[in-house]
C-alpha cells in the first residue's frame, strides 16, 4: 500500500512540476511528450488535486491557472485515466450532462463538415453559407443552460467538498465561452458581401469559440464529472437532480428518469402554491387559461370513456364549441352522417391498432382550408387514456412562399 501511495504521490509531484514548467513558458508539445513517456497516464482525481494544491500553497493564482487552462488541456488530452471511475446510470445528473455534449459534438462536426466547404463558395453563396454557420451558432447557444447547471446546481457541492479551484476555473472559461459565443452571433449577423470577409470571421472568431466548447466537453468528461461521481452523496446527486429542470437542458430532451433507491420521488417546487404542475414546467390558472386563448388551433379532449371533457376556447374557433358539450358523449357531437368515422377511430386507438387519423376539409367555409388531427392519447405505460382533436385553418399557410427572415408585424 505505502507502494502506492508512493507511486500517486510521485505522480502527482511530476505533473505539478510540468505544470509549472508550462506556467514559466516552455513549449507544450514537448512537455506533452515527456508526461506520456513518463507516466502513461494519470488518475483524473490526481489531476484535481494537483491544481487544487497548486492554489492552495500559492504557486500559482486562479488567475493564473485560468489563463493557462486551454494549455493544461493541450497537455493533458489523452493522458487521462479514467479506470475505475463509476459507472453513471440512465437519467443521473451526470449522464444528462454526457448527452449534452455528444449533442454539442454533433454540432461541432456540422460546423468542421461546413468549414470544409469555406473555401470552395464564391460572393453569390455567401447569404446561404452564413445561414447555415447562424444555424450551428444558434444550437451552440443552448451551452449556457448546461453551463447554468454546473455553475448553480454541481459546482456549490464540491465546494461544501472543499473543492474550490476546478470550479473557478471553469466559471472563468464559462465566461469567456460566453464572450466568444456573443461576439460570433454579432460577426454572423453583421452584414458580409464578399467571401473572404467570412474566411477571415472564422479564422479569427468562429474556429476560437468552437475549439473553447469543445474543449469544456474533455475537461467535463475526463476530469470534472468523473471526480464529480466520486465526490457527491446520491442525497446531493437527487437535489442536483430535482433542481435541473429549472435551468434547462442542452440540444436534448432526457426521458430517462433517476431515482435513488431509498429516496423517496418527490414534486418540484415552483415559485407559486397553487401552479399546475407538469414534468416539463408549470404554469398558474391564468396562464394556463391565456395560453389556450392565444394557440393558433383548436384542441378538444375526449376521455376513454368517450366524454367531451375539455376544449380551448379561442375567439376564432375554426368550429363552435360551448360549455355545454362538456361531459357529452363524443358521438353525440357529430352529424349522423360521421358517427361511423368516429366509432372506427375510437375502436382502432382503443385497440391499439392506430394512433392518428388525419382529415382536411376545403370545400366549405368561405374556400378556407381545414386540416383536423385526432391523436390517441396514451401514458408512459401505453395506457389509453382518450383522444385529442386538433383543428387549424391553414388557408394562409398553405400560400406562404420563399423565405420572411425579416422582423414585421401584421397590421390589425
Amino acid at each position: 500500500m505505502s507502494e502506492l501511495i508512493n507511486n500517486s504521490s510521485q505522480r502527482k509531484e511530476l505533473l505539478k512540476h510540468l505544470l509549472l514548467r508550462l506556467h514559466e513558458g516552455d513549449n507544450p508539445e514537448v512537455l506533452r511528450r515527456r508526461l506520456i513517456d513518463a507516466l502513461q497516464q494519470i488518475p483524473y482525481h490526481e489531476v484535481v488535486e494537483v491544481e487544487q494544491e497548486l492554489i492552495n500553497s500559492n504557486a500559482l493564482t486562479e488567475e493564473e491557472i485560468l489563463d493557462f487552462c486551454d494549455l493544461h488541456t493541450a497537455v493533458l488530452d489523452g493522458s487521462i485515466d479514467l479506470e475505475g471511475a463509476k459507472q453513471v446510470p440512465a437519467g443521473h445528473p451526470v449522464d444528462t450532462f454526457k448527452k449534452e455534449n455528444s449533442a454539442l459534438r454533433r454540432e461541432i462536426d456540422s460546423y468542421r463538415l461546413a468549414k470544409e466547404q469555406l473555401w470552395q463558395i464564391n460572393d453569390s453563396d455567401l447569404p446561404g453559407y452564413v445561414m447555415q454557420l447562424r444555424s450551428i451558432f444558434n444550437n451552440f447557444a443552448d451551452v449556457e443552460k448546461h453551463y447554468l447547471r454546473k455553475e448553480y446546481l454541481l459546482f456549490p457541492f464540491l465546494e461544501k467538498h472543499l473543492i474550490t479551484g476546478p470550479p473557478k476555473v471553469m466559471w472563468g472559461k464559462h465566461d469567456e465561452t460566453r464572450e466568444l459565443l456573443k461576439n460570433s452571433h454579432e460577426a454572423l449577423a453583421a452584414h458580409m458581401e464578399r467571401a473572404e470577409e467570412l474566411q477571415s470571421l472564422v479564422e479569427l472568431v468562429l474556429d476560437h469559440t468552437v475549439e473553447m466548447i469543445e474543449g469544456m466537453i474533455m475537461k467535463e468528461e475526463e476530469i470534472l464529472l468523473p471526480m464529480a461521481m466520486d465526490t457527491l452523496s446520491e442525497e446531493e446527486w437527487y437535489k442536483v437532480y430535482h433542481e435541473t429542470p429549472d435551468f434547462g437542458y442542452c440540444l436534448i430532451d432526457p426521458q430517462d428518469e433517476w431515482k435513488p433507491e431509498g429516496m423517496r420521488l418527490e414534486k418540484q417546487e415552483y415559485v407559486t402554491a397553487d401552479a399546475i404542475r407538469l414534468s416539463s414546467g408549470a404554469f398558474d390558472i391564468g396562464e394556463l387559461e391565456a395560453l389556450f386563448l392565444h394557440l393558433p388551433i383548436d384542441i378538444t379532449f375526449v376521455d376513454k370513456n368517450d366524454k367531451v371533457r375539455f376544449f380551448s376556447h379561442s375567439p376564432n374557433r375554426v368550429f363552435e364549441r360551448n360549455r355545454a358539450v362538456l361531459g357529452r358523449d363524443v358521438r353525440m357531437c357529430h352529424p349522423p352522417g360521421s358517427v361511423h368515422i368516429v366509432e372506427q377511430i375510437l375502436t382502432d386507438f382503443k385497440s391499439g391498432k392506430e394512433n392518428k387519423a388525419v382529415f382536411w376539409i376545403s370545400s366549405f367555409m368561405k374556400n378556407r382550408f381545414i386540416y383536423i388531427e385526432y391523436s390517441a392519447v396514451r401514458n408512459k405505460e401505453g395506457e389509453y387514456l382518450g383522444v385529442v382533436e386538433v383543428t387549424q385553418d391553414i388557408t394562409r399557410l398553405r400560400l406562404l412562399e420563399g423565405d420572411k427572415r425579416l422582423l414585421s408585424y401584421e397590421q390589425k
